[in-house]
């Protein structure tokens, strides 16, 4: 007779520097079931592996891979897995300013809403959120997530697909582009671009994005790589040069200099020799760094 897989319990769980998070909670149980509880805050939850079965004011519901669950403030549930393997999750804890209790009816009615679109955008902002230095793409990413939420539980139309209200607004881009130029080094919270900006911070990460192709944390990040590569070339090590141009590290540095590069940026400093009257990359160096 097989083996019975042992019990498994992981748990991660923090408060990042994001308005309106009040937790992050990721976790991996094989058996282990919640009784019947309430939370004061939403409950934002996508399931990686095997499912959840829950009940959500006295009704069953499930969690496929397709599927995002929002479970409300105050109204009791439970969970348990739904498959012989358990259940690997990661949870969103969201206070009322990213979601208001006039949605709390609405949820408690359709709390599984199959998006795969929505299902994406919150795995990137988990990925987003556990990588220091992040906290603009996930505070953007988070706010298309809320206004894609609030289109579900209160569709305009009627219909339960979200409709894309995105309109061109170049006035307002150019603004939240000089402010990012203004701040390069030292940042700024989508939350406080959008109350100096007076706009709403779902439509200036869409504003901007459809004014220039790009969106805001990523206009920001090529800012710093362009600083970080002049720095570089006068001779100054990555673990300076990540503090002068506002990364959280020489790991947040490196991450989104290669990607921007194509190599890291020791081997970018590397690449330069020095002559009699300053300093040039080589032949071989612009072959390896081009």
């Amino acid at each position: 007779m097989a083996a019975k897989p042992a019990v498994q319990q992981e748990v991660a769980a923090w408060r990042p520097r994001i308005p309106g998070v009040v937790e992050v909670f990721h976790a991996h149980f094989t058996e282990y079931a919640y009784p019947m509880h309430v939370h004061d805050a939403w409950t934002l939850l996508i399931v990686d592996d095997g499912a959840v079965r829950y009940d959500l004011d006295r009704h069953e519901h499930g969690t496929p891979h397709d599927t995002v669950s929002l479970l409300p403030p105050h109204v009791p549930h439970n969970g348990s897995p739904a498959t012989p393997d358990g259940f690997r999750k990661r949870v969103l804890y969201l206070d009322s300013s990213r979601l208001g209790e006039d949605l709390i009816g609405p949820a408690v009615d359709a709390p599984d809403l199959r998006d795969p679109l929505l299902r994406l955008r919150v795995g990137q902002v988990h990925t987003a959120l556990t990588r220091p230095g992040e906290e603009l793409e996930a505070e953007s990413r988070l706010t298309l997530v809320g206004e894609r939420l609030r289109t579900h539980l209160r569709p305009v139309d009627g219909s339960r697909t979200p409709p894309r209200t995105s309109r061109p607004d170049p006035a307002l881009a150019r603004r939240l582009r000089e402010l990012l130029d203004e701040r390069v080094v030292e940042g700024l919270s989508l939350d406080e671009a959008a109350r100096m900006l007076q706009a709403h911070p779902a439509h200036l990460v869409r504003a901007f994005s459809s004014a220039y192709g790009i969106a805001p944390h990523q206009y920001l990040n090529a800012r710093r790589v362009d600083r970080a590569r002049r720095l570089l070339l006068t001779d100054h090590g990555p673990a300076d040069v990540a503090a002068l141009t506002g990364f959280h590290d020489q790991a947040h540095l490196t991450r989104h200099f290669k990607k921007l590069v194509g190599v890291p940026p020791g081997r970018y400093r590397n690449s330069y020799r020095k002559g009699s009257g300053g300093s040039h990359v080589s032949h071989e160096g612009m072959r390896k760094v081009m």
